[in-house]
């Protein structure tokens, strides 16, 4: 049976943040769109951000006298991509820190509400703005303006391979929600905003190996859907080893913290935006322990200061201060328990010692993981209870701390004071991969040789080409700048007499 064919002025391939600005600018010129995405609601990577973004010269800034400049935020991108940024393309490194004010200035146009500026070091000044309530009033807000603007949004759809005729992206060939084989036609462009490829096995070992390719996503749909089909036509990916990850992060809790459940109104944000201006940090304080107990990870300090890590088995596997997270991966059930004793726990109850931290925001300690995160919270007064509340032998838990108190310990301190505690399980995860493909400044996909493959753009993880996004709120910004260009340029492509 021949696959139905449906003819666009755009077609766009992923329904997060890249997507959608995407989708809003192409519409925004006249063009019939369609924006396709894979799983039954918007939002992909960006819904399961931090919801932060930096900007220059936001009216936030300038409310507290801050003067910035985009070249000053250039700079800054400089040295957050430390000794990567020789790789770096400078081109769209320039265009993402000369947009930021303009996509801000368009996001909060449609309804979103931001609390900020943040400092985030080595930032010369704050720039770092969160999003109210949550990341989830991105695709709510960004979803509902595509809808006013008549894109015809298809969920449940996912893309299997780019249709290439007479050497042009013509196309998408999907599956739709009902399983039909379904053809997607482009006069323009088609623009693939599909996310990284965290999730994706194949390309991670291609790229950064297979210990990277062993770890677990933290947006398991992130599979490089774009990245695929574009390589299979001939782009290239640039950077492609560069992965943030292993990470070591606590396991999600087993329902949704009540902070992402909020609903996305605008009263409901601009009431926390004003909470957040003016009231005591202890009024706020449950607001940030919901997200920093959640989706972060435990500080390095907590195994300077003599915790241990340990797997199912009750055994000590890694030194603790010699990069555990990458042998996470190889433990059974790829999980880990973070133990120590009463001592320590009384020395992380205060600043300097937080076992999690988000820039800006605030600081979590062992008592807010106790009153938040119970499910990965224990306490008891003997090793071997401890070792039977999490589920390894009790024998082998004890032999563990007596090895290290003996000689495993270096100059750390013994682990002997009763009761004695454990955080978790942990897992190492990959938060996502900055690999994409290249591309030119009008996000157009390119060969190896740098000739454009007509018809393709690229925007988001898809369109990064070799730019480092370091630091909170780089790559949500690129995401809506560089979906915004190639939107707008796949529509110039499309002939007007629709």
């Amino acid at each position: 049976m021949n696959a139905r064919v449906e003819m666009f002025d755009v077609v766009v391939v992923g329904g997060g943040g890249a997507g959608l600005a995407a989708a809003a600018e192409a519409a925004r010129l006249g063009r019939s769109v369609v924006l396709l995405e894979k799983n039954p609601r918007l939002g992909g990577s960006t819904a399961w951000s931090v919801g932060s973004i930096s900007i220059t010269n936001s009216p936030h800034q300038l409310k507290r006298g801050i003067r910035d400049t985009p070249q000053a935020h250039f700079e800054d991108l400089g040295l957050l991509a430390g000794p990567y940024a020789p790789r770096d393309n400078l081109q769209l490194r320039r265009i993402l820190a000369d947009n930021t004010n303009d996509v801000f200035e368009w996001l909060c146009g449609l309804g979103l509400e931001f609390t900020g500026p943040m400092i985030e070091p080595p930032h010369r000044c704050p720039r770092m703005h969160l999003v109210l309530p949550n990341s989830r009033a991105f695709p709510h807000y960004l979803g509902r303006h595509c809808a006013k603007l008549g894109v015809d949004i298809r969920l449940d759809t996912p893309v299997e391979r780019l249709i290439v005729e007479n050497g042009r992206a013509a196309g998408v060939q999907a599956r739709d929600a009902g399983g039909s084989s379904a053809e997607f036609r482009a006069r323009g462009g088609v623009v693939l905003a599909a996310g990284d490829y965290s999730a994706g096995r194949e390309l991670k070992a291609r790229f950064a190996g297979e210990d990277v390719a062993a770890l677990e996503a933290v947006n398991v749909t992130a599979t490089g859907d774009g990245h695929r089909m574009a390589l299979q036509i001939g782009a290239v990916v640039v950077n492609g080893d560069i992965v943030r990850g292993p990470i070591m992060r606590f396991v999600p809790p087993p329902q949704d913290r009540w902070i992402v459940k909020l609903p996305p109104w605008r009263w409901l944000a601009r009431s926390m935006r004003l909470a957040m201006d003016h009231l005591p940090d202890a009024w706020l304080r449950p607001f940030a322990m919901s997200f920093l107990t959640t989706a972060l990870g435990p500080s390095p300090e907590l195994f300077k200061s003599g915790a241990i890590l340990v797997n199912r088995s009750g055994a000590r596997f890694a030194d603790e201060l010699a990069a555990p997270a990458r042998a996470v991966p190889r433990q059974p059930d790829q999980l880990a328990y973070i133990v120590f004793d009463r001592k320590l726990a009384q020395r992380f109850t205060a600043w300097p010692y937080f076992v999690s931290t988000a820039p800006g925001i605030a600081y979590a300690y062992l008592d807010d993981y106790r009153r938040n995160r119970s499910d990965i919270w224990h306490r008891y007064s003997t090793v071997e209870g401890l070792a039977r509340g999490i589920g390894v032998p009790p024998e082998a838990l004890a032999r563990t701390f007596g090895d290290y108190n003996g000689t495993g310990r270096g100059t750390r301190p013994p682990l002997d004071a009763a009761p004695f505690f454990a955080l978790g399980p942990v897992k190492s995860y990959v938060v996502f991969t900055d690999g994409g493909l290249k591309v030119t400044e009008r996000l157009e996909v390119t060969r190896e040789d740098g000739s454009v493959i007509p018809g393709l753009y690229a925007a988001g993880s898809n369109g990064q080409g070799g730019l480092l996004l370091e630091g909170h709120g780089h790559h949500l910004g690129w995401a809506f700048i560089s979906g915004r260009i190639a939107g707008r340029n796949a529509a110039f492509e499309a002939r007007s007499d629709k």
